[in-house]
């Protein structure tokens, strides 16, 4: 078993690597994602690679996997017929929402339509208290009723959200027994497996995710195993969490809404392994691809992240106005903006890039795929920063012709331009728009942008990156090794992990610490039976924190808690890491008020697998490959750029900008006022003049 495999389902291309750890070699391979059914870019890919590496998957360990498959299906609408059981005068939680506005002044605001009808959002005659007592008992006679009413509207998947069912899953597993008596080829989710934490909405919305998309990640599991295995897999399968981890397969058919942001994370991955590489302290890690663009703030060892998130927005860009989701995932900033996305003249006749994109299918004008409108890659094109000839290494030949005619018959003739100014707007107006929200980003997260370094990946972060950091006030830039696919190699570096909350809300002052480490301690049984279905068969590492606030607070914090058991670390020490990470939020704290804990947490991670990024070889050949004009906004002309080979170029030779750096599946742009140089392990360091 001398191979380890990573492959990303992205918006356009689906991209993979395999990693040779007899030999250190990574093999790349590229190709267009096939959105009716990702499954067959998978298997098309893994045979392109079948090629260069016969029988590879007979010898490999593991296959590592992200798809956008989940957060496709809930934007597109595309999940199953999917009903809601809950108690009884909660039907309309999800229409009701949080009653927040997310614009203030916007008396026409609207909010995404629910993903479950009223019709199939029935209710249970049940009750139970907030501390999990019984009020009520559940009615199961009523309740099979309401199950025939499930089974007559042919529903596929069933949410299960009962009030204070995160206290006790008692009723929500009494359902699920009459469900499979009554409906017994229906999924089923259940809100106290989904998400056992406090909070009616998030917790209903979740669930029903998962429920929504359930089937669906089921069925292409089984497609995607089915078909790896015909290709000759005798190693496991593992998914990409959208917290940064892997896990099984069958935790992932299980809670699918875990796996909503899978693919995005990889780039993030990586960007701090070669932040760490390289010895930089913070950075942004910056990913530009065929549909998206992702950021994300990468300060010391660990990787930011967050428990709440929001998919399918009616506006892109206001928090509140999506579908909410409270599962643990990176905390990066998805931007509308790649390779595919789509210039237009908006209705006050101003240029606009984006978010639609082109995707796969048709996609660029430039693809020959039957698209005719313009977009950034076609700009790219254009502009020179592109060899029509060496797009993935000449495998698939650019038109650059229909480039020019999709930008001048859209945006440089309505504009009264040329076609050259019309390109350069459209490469310049996504750059300006991936500016604003990165700068947003780091405001609200209290940092300064110049201060940071800009780590690029994707196909077309490299193409972006200098005008990015230019924009941003950044001065060094680094490529990682297959740039192109650097999601598919952050794959390679993710632990199998796995995160766990339980909702245990009691004033500090009462709280039995024997009981919360009793509950710490279910929490790591539990997840070390997930960690062994993934095949992680040392004990993994237990890291604890608690989402505690002061008494009468609607919000909490998570705060991290040294190993040990609770009950060694004590009331009082419980208290001071509140307040100290409380002080770092807030600048102040309240010496008189009492806390309260709300949630436990606990994330189980395994050992970091080895690195795939290793000392390189340097390939035969000449490093300067030539020179071709390319667009140089300062001189408003086209000047000559010399193109190097990236895997030729020997370490530490200096670049003088402007040059452009190409290799299969990506191309690097280094404007004037720029120095490269690539060093051991093959990283590209860019530093920018301060001009």
């Amino acid at each position: 078993m001398r191979y380890r495999v990573g492959s990303d389902i992205g918006g356009t291309f689906t991209d993979f690597v395999v990693f040779d750890e007899a030999t250190g070699e990574l093999h790349l391979e590229k190709c267009l994602t096939t959105p009716d059914d990702p499954s067959v870019a998978v298997i098309d890919g893994v045979r392109s690679l079948n090629a260069s590496l016969p029988g590879f998957l007979g010898e490999t360990a593991r296959v590592f996997h992200g798809t956008t498959l989940v957060i496709n299906a809930v934007v597109e609408r595309k999940g199953a017929r999917t009903a809601l059981l809950t108690t009884d005068g909660f039907r309309d939680v999800l229409a009701i929402g949080s009653e927040r506005r997310y614009d203030l002044y916007d008396l026409q605001q609207q909010y995404p339509e629910p993903l479950v009808p009223r019709r199939l959002r029935l209710g249970i005659r049940e009750r139970l208290r907030r501390d999990g007592q019984v009020l009520v008992p559940l009615d199961r006679a009523q309740a099979t009723e309401v199950i025939a009413v499930l089974r007559a509207a042919g529903v596929e998947s069933v949410a299960v959200c009962l009030l204070h069912a995160y206290a006790n899953s008692d009723h929500e597993r009494q359902l699920r027994d009459l469900l499979g008596e009554g409906l017994p080829d229906a999924a089923v989710s259940l809100s106290a497996e989904v998400l056992p934490e406090i909070n009616e909405y998030t917790r209903t919305s979740t669930t029903v995710v998962n429920a929504y998309c359930k089937p669906l990640m089921d069925s292409y599991l089984s497609t995607l195993l089915d078909g790896l295995g015909a290709e000759g897999l005798s190693g496991d399968l593992l998914i990409m969490l959208s917290s940064g981890g892997v896990t099984a397969v069958d935790t992932a058919r299980r809670y699918p809404v875990r796996v909503i942001e899978s693919g995005p994370v990889g780039g993030v991955i990586m960007s701090q392994h070669v932040k760490n590489l390289a010895g930089i302290d913070n950075a942004f890690a910056f990913d530009m691809g065929g549909t998206t663009a992702k950021l994300c703030l990468l300060e010391g060892d660990t990787i930011r992240r967050t428990g709440e998130y929001e998919v399918a927005r009616v506006h892109r860009f206001k928090s509140g106005s999506g579908i909410p989701i409270k599962v643990p995932c990176i905390d990066l900033l998805e931007i509308g903006a790649g390779g595919g996305s789509i210039a237009a003249i908006n209705p006050l006749n101003l240029l606009q890039v984006g978010p639609e994109s082109a995707g796969a299918a048709p996609g660029p004008a430039c693809y020959g795929g039957g698209g005719g409108r313009p977009t950034v890659t076609d700009a790219d094109l254009l502009l020179g920063y592109l060899d029509p000839g060496y797009f993935l290494g000449g495998a698939m030949p650019l038109d650059a012709e229909a480039s020019r005619r999709a930008i001048h018959e859209h945006i440089g003739r309505p504009l009264g331009i040329d076609d050259t100014l019309a390109a350069w707007g459209i490469h310049d107006a996504v750059n300006e728009s991936m500016a604003a929200a990165s700068k947003m980003y780091a405001a609200e997260r209290g940092v300064d942008p110049a201060g940071l370094a800009l780590i690029a990946s994707g196909g077309a972060g490299p193409v972006h990156c200098f005008g990015l950091a230019r924009k941003l006030g950044i001065r060094r830039v680094v490529i990682p090794v297959a740039v192109g696919v650097a999601s598919a190699v952050g794959f390679l570096v993710a632990p199998v992990s796995y995160d766990l909350v339980r909702t245990h809300k009691v004033p500090l002052a009462d709280a039995d610490l024997g009981v919360v480490e009793a509950l710490y301690r279910e929490l790591e049984v539990e997840a070390t039976a997930v960690m062994v279905k993934a095949g992680e068969g040392d004990a993994p590492n237990y890291l604890r924190s608690a989402d505690i606030r002061y008494v009468g607070q609607g919000y909490e914090i998570n705060v991290p808690l040294p190993s040990g058991s609770v009950e060694t670390l004590g009331r009082q020490a419980l208290q001071d890491h509140f307040r100290a990470a409380y002080e770092e939020i807030f600048g102040r704290i309240f010496q008189d008020n009492q806390f309260e804990i709300v949630n436990l947490r606990l994330i189980a991670r395994g050992a970091e697998p080895d690195s795939p990024v290793r000392r390189r070889r340097v390939a035969a050949g000449e490093a300067l490959k030539g020179r071709r004009p390319a667009y140089d906004h300062g001189q408003r002309a086209f000047v000559e750029h010399r193109v190097y080979d990236r895997h030729a170029v020997p370490a530490d030779l200096p670049i003088e900008g402007p040059a452009i750096i190409e290799e299969r599946e990506s191309t690097t742009v280094i404007g004037a006022g720029g120095r490269a140089r690539i060093d051991d392990h093959g990283l590209i360091h860019i530093e920018i003049d301060g001009d």
